[in-house]
């Protein structure tokens, strides 16, 4: 089955102060490693821009291959994730939808979301446990073992995505769309380091967790 993967990478930045698409990570911009995994991970890779921000995408992409079309964003999320599926070939089967400011997704998360959708799931979302306690705005008590903080990349069917959003609906996710469409959502396992870049303390957090996977690994390989 074709795998295609849509990276939305629309965001204004405004609670970053700043692009954080272009912000460097362990030496990289941070949708280039968004990017470049999804790319390892599918067929092809439409990366969805804002406007304004289309002539430096060329720049931070640089040197990856797998990327088939640079499109614009829309006003919305679920705006710019229908311009990437336009982009999307016709013969594609499964379609992930990932966020460009989880620069740290691994290619086994990806897989997981693949395997999943292969297996006929109709709407796959990684989710990892709510560490924090939760209450209601109304001052009420949430069960946290009930909740889960949802990720990206979520995969879909390529017609089931494709006709939730020919509703011109919008949503949080995509997941969302596609259970208003009468779908079932299957959770994976996500992974504690997929962290959203949303606010600077985010970046530098994503940074402690690339450094601490890299002296891992480099450990494991003098260990073996």
């Amino acid at each position: 089955m074709t795998v295609w993967t849509v990276v939305v990478a629309a965001g204004r930045g405004e609670r970053f102060g700043g692009d954080k698409q272009a912000a460097e990570l362990g030496g990289r911009p941070v949708v280039a490693r968004s990017v470049a995994t999804a790319a390892g991970a599918s067929d092809g890779v439409v990366v969805v821009v804002a406007a304004e921000r289309k002539a430096e995408a060329g720049a931070l992409l640089a040197g990856i291959d797998g990327v088939s079309a640079v499109v614009d964003g829309g006003v919305t999320r679920s705006a710019s994730v229908r311009a990437g599926l336009a982009a999307v070939p016709d013969d594609a089967e499964v379609v992930l939808v990932h966020d460009g400011a989880r620069p740290l997704a691994s290619a086994d998360l990806f897989a997981r979301v693949v395997a999943a959708v292969r297996a006929g799931a109709d709407a796959v979302v990684p989710g990892v446990p709510v560490a924090d306690s939760l209450r209601a705005t109304d001052g009420s008590v949430l069960d946290r073992d009930g909740v889960i903080a949802v990720q990206t990349p979520q995969g879909f069917p390529a017609n089931l995505l494709r006709s939730a959003h020919a509703s011109g609906d919008d949503a949080s996710d995509d997941a969302t769309l596609v259970e208003a469409a009468g779908g079932t959502v299957v959770v994976v396992d996500g992974e504690a380091a997929n962290l959203k870049v949303t606010r600077p303390v985010d970046l530098a957090l994503a940074a402690a967790a690339l450094d601490a996977g890299d002296n891992a690994a480099a450990g494991g390989g003098a260990g073996g």
